[in-house]
């Protein structure tokens, strides 16, 4: 819809002066600058996946090249991860984690969430510092997906933004076996992004 509106525009600057045509450009420019400069993304986010318990030290993964998204104008966040990209230092564990009694990456490849800060306006995106923000949405697992409400660190420096929390879920929230006891019923997990 924009880009017709544009278009419309440059037809009707062709039929009129140069300096109009200059202003246009300068015009789309800026706002194009700004709409980039609101929007932050990464390709390599990382997200850790710990289930270890006192019997068992080895359910535990990291993915380091998810996709996640920051707006900072509505505050809106989005990850999403390819689940065969959390490498463990076991295979066994591996496969198991990738298995149907699992997260079943066959038929569900991504995991994802979906969600927005709640209280954007503690956050100065001009202003060097570090800000404690609420993040509220739906994490999706297993194509299950659940309410996630949890806590968030926003580190703005420049034009760089790093985010980061860590949170707990149920594994029996998305359909996942705890393997006799051998995992933790609720893995602790953790999520870091470098936005520029």
């Amino acid at each position: 819809m924009l880009l017709l509106k544009e278009a419309h525009l440059l037809n009707y600057i062709n039929k009129n002066n140069k300096m109009k045509k200059t202003t246009l450009f300068l015009a789309l420019t800026l706002s194009a600058g700004l709409l980039f400069a609101q929007k932050k993304t990464t390709t390599a986010a990382t997200v850790k996946f710990d289930a270890a318990t006192p019997s068992d030290a080895l359910p535990v993964a990291e993915n380091k090249t998810v996709i996640a998204a920051l707006d900072t104008k509505t505050g809106t966040v989005a990850f999403e991860a390819q689940v065969k990209g959390f490498t463990f230092g076991n295979a066994m564990m591996q496969d198991h984690f990738n298995s149907a009694k699992w997260f079943d990456s066959e038929k569900n490849p991504t995991a994802s969430f979906n969600g927005k800060i709640t209280n954007l306006d503690k956050v100065k995106f001009d202003k060097d510092g570090t800000y404690s923000v609420n993040v509220e949405g739906e994490l999706t697992l297993k194509g299950i997906s659940k309410p996630l409400t949890g806590k968030a660190t926003l580190v703005v420096k420049g034009s760089a933004i790093h985010a980061a929390s860590d949170f707990t879920i149920k594994l029996a929230d998305y359909d996942v076996s705890n393997a006799g006891g051998k995992v933790a019923d609720e893995p602790k997990i953790t999520v870091s992004a470098d936005f520029k």
